[in-house]
């Protein structure tokens, strides 16, 4: 009764209370059929205090009151749930709601939510409380064509963040069901998206990540420190991290990854320990000449890493996996890049300016850098320590162990060819 007094002070027009603890999912099915868009939504009662739904007695739903409100839970639902076409907002051409009961399982395919928001509404004596059911919506925007793509932008009580999912099937002109999970406030989202706007959408997320990515920042700074200027051997050593964890990346968005709930606090274990292993090596000793192939090394164990951010945005690739992945790429090279022309000259000027020695400077930077990978370490070494291994299988584990294995053994022997083809070079110049 406390709640529902303080209800009425707190009315607003939106669709949503942002005070509602646990988890809360909305469900929708979105099916295109000619000229119209039909959406169906699910949304749990709990979500719409604030609307001052009718009620009676200690909190059940006035289900002979509530029919005229339905136009306005339905205004605010289009509200929070936009749809566009064409960077076009959407409004929609009718819209039907009803009440359903908790045990309700209609929502399960397209055709039986349609069934029931075409069926009667729940007698007036139903008893439903104003949190335990269910408001169901049907929906219908106008489109050009079945074949139109359309954009979501579901911004659903966005204080609620990860507490709050939408689960989302979409249907589109050839039959094909697509699967999408959805936070609030995620941003405008093509449900069956052409090329160009899935490559588009992925250049833009690969290099937000590689620079929202404190990790991967700081083994780029490690990576490219003892260096002074773009060179071409700089860029090969950044492409050479590119390409590694390229290969990684690919392979993990087609499956070929262990699935166990150790692998990621492994991966993130060992990208902690190559960030410590560069920034060691900058203070011990510079080893220009084989950096790249440590670049390499490391760019395999990274790219596992960006694949566990892309395995939850693979959902809007649509039907381009392969484009999207290379978008991924390319987005996190062109960050790498604004990076190393953003650090490089900062620290030419720098040291140009005589305020600290070059070795100082090298030294100091990445002591602070291997005491923060060294944290890092620790910390996610707990993690995979306590991780449950009672899930992984003997072959995939040791598959990734001798993986990694191959690679730095391909690694040595390139050094040591490497080093061999010199040397004779290097006695013809003496």
């Amino acid at each position: 009764m406390l709640l529902l007094l303080l209800s009425f002070g707190t009315w607003s027009d939106r669709a949503v209370a942002h005070d509602i603890p646990g988890e809360l999912r909305v469900h929708m099915h979105v099916k295109p059929d000619g000229d119209r868009l039909q959406v169906l939504i699910r949304v749990p009662l709990a979500l719409l205090l604030n609307l001052n739904l009718p009620k009676h007695g200690p909190g059940y739903l006035d289900l002979t009151q509530l029919e005229p409100e339905l136009p306005r839970v339905i205004a605010a639902l289009d509200k929070d749930i936009e749809w566009y076409e064409n960077g076009q907002r959407l409004s929609p051409l009718s819209g039907q709601a009803r009440i359903s009961v908790p045990s309700d399982r209609s929502f399960e395919s397209f055709e039986k939510a349609r069934e029931l928001l075409a069926a009667p509404r729940l007698p007036p004596s139903t008893y439903v409380f104003w949190n335990q059911g269910y408001l169901d919506a049907y929906l219908q925007y106008p489109i050009s064509s079945a074949r139109a793509s359309v954009e979501l932008d579901f911004h659903v009580a966005p204080g609620l963040r990860d507490r709050l999912k939408l689960d989302l099937r979409y249907i589109n002109s050839e039959g094909t069901v697509r699967a999408y999970e959805l936070g609030t406030d995620t941003g405008r989202v093509a449900l069956d998206p052409h090329w160009n706007q899935a490559a588009w959408s992925f250049v833009k997320s690969g290099f937000t990540h590689i620079l929202n990515g404190p990790d991967h920042l700081l083994f780029l700074l490690c990576l490219i420190l003892p260096f002074r200027r773009l060179s071409g051997y700089l860029l090969a050593v950044v492409t050479s991290f590119t390409v590694a964890h390229s290969v990684t990346l690919i392979a993990a968005a087609y499956g070929f990854t262990p699935g166990g709930a150790w692998f990621q606090p492994l991966v993130e274990t060992l990208i902690a320990v190559s960030v410590l292993y560069m920034a060691i090596e900058n203070i011990v000793k510079q080893n220009i000449e084989r950096r790249w192939i440590w670049s390499g090394v490391f760019g395999l164990v990274h790219g596992f890493g960006f694949s566990f951010l892309l395995s939850s945005q693979l959902q809007f690739a649509g039907s381009h996996l392969l484009l999207s992945l290379v978008a991924f790429n390319i987005g996190i090279e062109a960050g790498q890049i604004l990076v190393i022309l953003i650090a490089l000259p900062a620290i030419s000027l720098l040291l140009a300016s005589g305020w600290v020695a070059e070795r100082t400077f090298t030294v100091v930077v990445s002591v602070l850098v291997a005491h923060t990978a060294w944290h890092w370490a620790g910390e996610r070494a707990q993690e995979l320590w306590s991780a449950d291994w009672t899930t992984a299988q003997a072959l995939p584990v040791i598959a990734s162990v001798a993986g990694l294995a191959v690679a730095v053994a391909v690694a040595v022997a390139g050094v040591r060819a490497l080093a061999q083809q010199r040397r004779p070079s290097a006695r013809l110049q003496d």
